[in-house]
């Protein structure tokens, strides 16, 4: 029917228009120009980029920056902090109602009455001044650093639970200062005293800064530090408070709970150091019972005088030898 040079022209016929077709699709975007449209938005496309992440790097530096210079101006306020005076020495303490003048007043009665007792019992006049300079400044002294260190103590066993509080509200959509003015409500002592002052300190209008800075006076803890170093920055900065203190709850915690760890391992070292640093006043104590004519040579003679001195300056090193040694800070 048809012939095979039919059948050839129509071979070649479709082999053109089938070259054809693809020449067209390959050289339709250069004719069009979209292949220089994809390429101009893609070089737009990748403009923008650039500049966003050049945004978002300036907006990144400037925010480091800025904490940088908020770490240095803590710094440099830290080191100009003055001396710890009496005064912020009782607030320590919890004895916010004393003022110094009491103090020192109460430290000089306790020093006349150790050294009045000493001469009624008999001891040798030049021994007196110094169990008045024991009872009018080392007892007074102890007895402000105990209250202190309990008072710190308790402190910390509420602080996280105020830091709690603030993470909730803050992502209740509560602000910072509404979330402290219900710590001064929900938490126990000495916190909520202490964050009242801070909330206090702000209705007048000092700010968050200085109240921080006075808020780690009261309580000179590592802790505290940080509470106020997070809330500083991000307050002056900026960014996510509720994720940061989240962040530094979670390692209080862990720090508690390492520190109670280390505290009872200890436990057994504390224990023997106790025992030994008691047995020479037990043996003392019962050998007076047994025989009192054997021992009263110590406190009538010059030389029993002096060794009783020497021994008790031994046993003090020895004391406090054996507390540094077990003594954990953490």
């Amino acid at each position: 029917m048809f012939d095979n040079d039919m059948i050839m022209f129509a071979a070649m016929g479709m082999g053109a228009l089938s070259f054809a077709v693809i020449i067209f699709i390959l050289l339709d975007p250069i004719l069009s120009g979209s292949s220089k449209a994809e390429k101009r938005k893609k070089a737009l496309a990748g403009g923008a980029a650039q500049k966003r992440e050049t945004r978002e790097g300036n907006t990144e530096a400037r925010r480091r920056q800025q904490v940088s210079e908020t770490m240095k101006e803590i710094e440099e306020k830290s080191r100009k902090r003055e001396k710890v005076t009496m005064r912020l020495r009782l607030q320590r303490a919890g004895l916010e109602t004393m003022s110094p003048k009491s103090f020192y007043l109460f430290s000089a009665i306790g020093g006349v009455v150790l050294a009045l007792v000493l001469l009624v019992v008999g001891i040798p006049i030049y021994i007196v001044p110094v169990g008045f300079f024991v009872g009018g400044v080392g007892v007074p002294r102890y007895v402000l650093n105990y209250l202190t260190k309990k008072r710190q103590k308790l402190f910390m066993s509420e602080f996280v639970n105020a830091i709690d509080i603030i993470v909730r509200g803050v992502k209740a959509g509560l602000p910072f200062n509404d979330c402290m003015q219900i710590i001064t409500t929900e938490v126990g002592e000495p916190v909520r005293s202490e964050f009242l002052n801070v909330v206090e300190q702000q209705r007048i209008g000092v700010p968050v800064e200085q109240a921080m800075q006075k808020l780690f006076e009261r309580v000179p803890l590592q802790e505290v530090n940080f509470f106020c170093i997070v809330v500083t920055i991000q307050l002056s900065v900026g960014g996510n408070i509720s994720e940061a203190l989240m962040n530094l709850a979670n390692v209080l915690r862990d720090r508690h709970k390492l520190r109670a760890k280390v505290q009872a391992v200890s436990m057994e070292a504390k224990a023997s150091a106790g025992i030994i640093g008691s047995l020479p006043l037990l043996v003392m104590g019962g050998v007076s019972f047994a025989n009192p004519d054997y021992m009263s040579l110590l406190f009538t003679h010059p030389t029993g005088h002096m060794i009783l001195i020497g021994s008790a300056l031994v046993m003090l090193t020895g004391v406090f030898v054996m507390r540094w040694m077990i003594n954990f800070k953490i």
